[in-house]
């Protein structure tokens, strides 16, 4: 006789049906959320609650201050800022420095990405970005801007020229840092394909590295807005007109304060455009969606 388990010794187990809507202590799987909870939950919203908030400290601070010579209000800044754009040559100065900037950071970009492709590609390729982002990263563009007035003299190419110079390094060296820390996987995957030069940069390392990528693009074009501006209140006029650096630069010396806050708004406004609708559109559609990102 088997010694295995007698099933007819085994206790039978009771069956029973549970009802789990008569369980109260589960709570709701699902419940709408409140309108706090949904404005909350959307960034959009909050970072525009916090500029609401500045813009009341900044009105009160004023007010309180009462020397719109040395501190203008945020009303009289709205309303210089709204003149200057209907009366004013605000918009044209954006215009042109907006031209000039584009031109620097994709030739900054295309240089950057040259010299990253050429580092993975090669030993020497390496061994010259290294030496290059570690002589040149360090330097601020703006001390170069005497080299650009007496090369390219006083016009758009000088101002390309420190441009260049505030991207090219920052983007470069992210660049090859998100390369190096690309899974040796991937790699020999690419490489079993019989991938090579830039179509291994492209099918493999891009994608993999694309955070990192995107950070130093971010870098960059905050390198190049800060440069680009502080190069126009150096030596102001760019071309027929001068830019935004040099609209402030103007109304700094006639003592029109209002409209200097005006202009250094508009620098922050388009620096919070670009990093919140172009970067952040990328982002969602790339990284973010892939699980690359939080």
């Amino acid at each position: 006789m088997s010694k295995g388990l007698d099933m007819t010794a085994m206790p039978a187990r009771p069956e029973f049906e549970a009802d789990p809507s008569q369980d109260v202590k589960i709570g709701d799987a699902a419940r709408p959320l409140s309108v706090f909870e949904r404005i909350t939950g959307n960034a959009f919203l909050r970072r525009v609650f916090i500029l609401i908030v500045l813009a009341i400290i900044w009105e009160i601070y004023a007010r309180w201050l009462k020397n719109p010579l040395m501190f203008p209000s945020f009303t009289e800044m709205s309303s210089a800022l709204w003149d200057s754009i209907a009366q004013g040559p605000l918009l044209e100065r954006t215009y042109t420095t907006l031209r000039v900037l584009f031109m620097g950071y994709a030739a900054g970009i295309g240089l950057a990405a040259a010299f990253t492709t050429l580092a993975v590609s090669t030993r020497i390729g390496t061994d010259l970005l290294s030496t290059l982002t570690a002589m040149f990263n360090p330097l601020p563009a703006i001390a170069l801007l005497p080299l650009g007035l007496l090369w390219f003299g006083l016009g758009i190419p000088s101002l390309i020229f420190v441009i260049v110079h505030s991207v090219l390094w920052a983007v470069a060296l992210n660049t090859h840092t998100g390369f190096l820390s690309v899974p040796e996987t991937q790699r020999m995957a690419g490489m079993n394909y019989g991938l090579r030069g830039v179509r291994y940069v492209t099918l493999i390392l891009i994608p993999a590295a694309l955070p990192s990528i995107l950070a130093g693009l971010k870098i960059g074009w905050a390198f190049a807005w800060r440069t680009l501006i502080a190069a126009e209140l150096v030596f102001g006029v760019s071309s027929s007109s001068g830019g935004l650096g040099w609209f402030i630069f103007e109304n700094r010396n006639l003592l029109e304060t209002a409209n200097v806050f005006a202009g250094l708004t508009t620098v922050i406004v388009i620096g919070l455009l670009v990093e919140s609708v172009v970067f952040r559109s990328v982002e969602l559609r790339t990284v973010r969606r892939w699980g690359m990102q939080r």
